[in-house]
C-alpha cells in the first residue's frame, strides 16, 4: 500500500486572521460553511486557532467579547506537507482537535481537517476525542479571559 502524505490531499487554504481580529468578525468568517476554523497568523507564522466551538463557549461564559488573542487555542499542533496521513490522523487523535494548519518553515500553506482524510483512512484512524474545556474564565483579579490548551 502507498502511503500517501499531506501534501498529496487537496487541503483548503481558508482565510486567516490576526490574534487582533475580533471575535465577531472570525464569528462572521466561520458563518461560510466553507471555513470550518480560521488560522490565526501573525508574521505568517500559526500561532493560533479559532473555531466555533470556541466562539459558543465564549458565549456560553460572558457578555464580553474581545479580540481572537483571548479565545483561540495555542499552542497550535500542526502538519507539515511531508507528513503521512496515518501520522496526521494520529496528531488530531492526540491533540484532540479536528483541525491541523499545514506548515512547512513556519509557513501556512492550509488547513487539514479530519472530513479531509476521511475518504483516505479507516474511520478507526479518525476517532477524536475532545477532553479540553476551549475557554477558561479567570478571575477579574488575575485579568480576566485566558485560553486554555
Amino acid at each position: 500500500m502507498i502511503e500517501l502524505t499531506v501534501a498529496a490531499v487537496d487541503c483548503p487554504t481558508p482565510e486567516t486572521i490576526t490574534s487582533e481580529t475580533s471575535v465577531r468578525d472570525a464569528a462572521s468568517t466561520l458563518r461560510d460553511p466553507a471555513t470550518p476554523a480560521l488560522p490565526v497568523c501573525d508574521d505568517g507564522s500559526v500561532v493560533g486557532i479559532v473555531t466555533e466551538s470556541d466562539i459558543v463557549a465564549l458565549l456560553a461564559e460572558t457578555d464580553t467579547i474581545p479580540s481572537v488573542q483571548a479565545i483561540m487555542s495555542t499552542p497550535v499542533t500542526t502538519v507539515a506537507p511531508a507528513a503521512a496521513l496515518l501520522e496526521a490522523a494520529e496528531l488530531m487523535r492526540e491533540a484532540g482537535v479536528k483541525h491541523l494548519p499545514v506548515v512547512d518553515d513556519d509557513l501556512y500553506l492550509g488547513l487539514l481537517s479530519a472530513e479531509t482524510l476521511a475518504p483516505y483512512l479507516s474511520r478507526r484512524s479518525l476517532d477524536i476525542e475532545w477532553t479540553d474545556d476551549p475557554l477558561e474564565l479567570a478571575s477579574a483579579e488575575n485579568g480576566g479571559l485566558t485560553a486554555s490548551d
